[in-house]
């Protein structure tokens, strides 16, 4: 598998929040702005990522505001000011879909449901899923993927297994291991 070429023809980035973006709080939820802490290098690389990708997408699952531990204007804000931070460090987000539904909740929009990538190409017609580049660091961000047909890529962690890593098509240990391919 040559993923240089892989991944330069790509046109769209399917990205997962928490884990991947922002640190992931242990046991908890990022509820207001100041709980949200970019992973060091995530801005250089969404710089790098802006340049090459046609649309960049966050899918994310939010439960914490289906459990009632904040509000969908307090998600909204902390997605603003992170869109925000992204431009101002020559990035950018050009949409957010996220899923507030509970695990429990029967036919939920979560990942790993497709529901989001359908919403993605809903209003934006020309993302082609085969030509999209899925990066998370869940079980649930790949079946995501594999589910759409997209290219999955697994950010390393200390919360996977090894059959978790063997159920993608590419693991890394940072973003800015795919920037270093697309430059």
């Amino acid at each position: 598998m040559n993923l240089r070429n892989i991944i330069t023809n790509k046109s769209f980035l399917f990205l997962d929040r928490d884990g991947v973006i922002n640190k992931r709080p242990y046991n908890d939820y990022v509820k207001k702005w100041e709980d949200f802490e970019f992973i060091p290098g995530v801005l250089n690389s969404l710089q790098c990522f802006a340049k090459h990708f046609e649309k960049i997408f966050i899918v994310t699952n939010q439960q914490g505001v289906g459990k009632g531990f904040m509000s969908i204007k307090d998600l909204d804000h902390i997605h603003s000011l992170m869109k925000e931070t992204i431009q101002n460090h020559g990035g950018r987000v050009d949409e957010i879909f996220y899923c507030t539904q509970l695990k429990s909740d029967i036919d939920n929009c979560r990942k790993p449901s497709i529901q989001m990538a359908l919403w993605a190409k809903e209003k934006f017609p020309e993302v082609d899923f085969s030509k999209s580049l899925m990066i998370g660091d869940t079980i649930s961000d790949m079946k995501f993927a594999k589910s759409a047909g997209m290219f999955s890529v697994l950010l390393d962690n200390e919360h996977l297994s090894e059959q978790d890593k063997s159920q993608c098509d590419c693991l890394i240990k940072t973003l800015n291991d795919i920037s270093k391919i697309l430059n």
